[in-house]
């Protein structure tokens, strides 16, 4: 494949990638300030198959568009005001965690295929730290809410099973799609950009 066409290629699933996670935000069952989706999955999965830099690409054009009023973020949402508002935080922590998890499976899968417990453990870290590293003090800042365990709870605690849950789901989705097109794996995407 030529240079030309591997740029191609990221550029559609960047864009692919992009319209998936807008999609996975549609369905938000609300519960409490901050909605459930699947777009935390879908952010795992982003930075997994595409890797720090399309994921992140992809997350960044994602976050654009909410930025012009598309309907792409949570319950078919848009608009700055969203994206600068008490759930922000977590959507700027999903462009950290699309660059995370792809550069720590890029380094992972230099010289060899990752292993799934690696790759579960990095989903984990993406989806329970980092988001709410970055998503959990945002919130508390622009709500004006001192810290509280009973806000810890409400906008934390009530959301880590289907944190790790959708992180189980998609190590298991993304470790099936590595043995089953290699192409897509991160010994592959270290080898094609050692060549280029």
């Amino acid at each position: 494949m030529s240079s030309s066409s591997i740029l191609i290629r990221n550029m559609i699933l960047a864009a692919l990638f992009a319209a998936l996670l807008a999609i996975s935000g549609q369905i938000a069952i609300p519960i409490g300030p901050v909605p459930i989706t699947l777009q935390t999955m879908m952010v795992l999965l982003v930075g997994a198959i595409l890797g720090s830099r399309w994921g992140t690409i992809s997350v960044f054009v994602w976050i654009l568009l909410a930025a012009v009023g598309a309907p792409v973020l949570s319950g078919g949402a848009g608009g700055i005001g969203i994206l600068f508002g008490p759930t922000g935080g977590y959507i700027f922590g999903f462009l950290i965690t699309a660059f995370l998890v792809g550069w720590s499976l890029e380094r992972m899968g230099r010289n060899k295929q990752v292993a799934w417990w690696k790759l579960l453990l990095v989903f984990l870290i993406g989806s329970v730290v980092v988001i709410n590293a970055v998503g959990f003090p945002w919130f508390l800042f622009v709500s004006h809410l001192p810290f509280s365990m009973d806000i810890f709870n409400k906008v934390f605690v009530v959301f880590l099973p289907g944190d790790i849950a959708k992180a189980v789901l998609a190590a298991i989705l993304t470790y099936s799609l590595y043995r089953a097109m290699p192409s897509f794996s991160p010994q592959e995407r270290v080898k094609k950009a050692s060549k280029a």
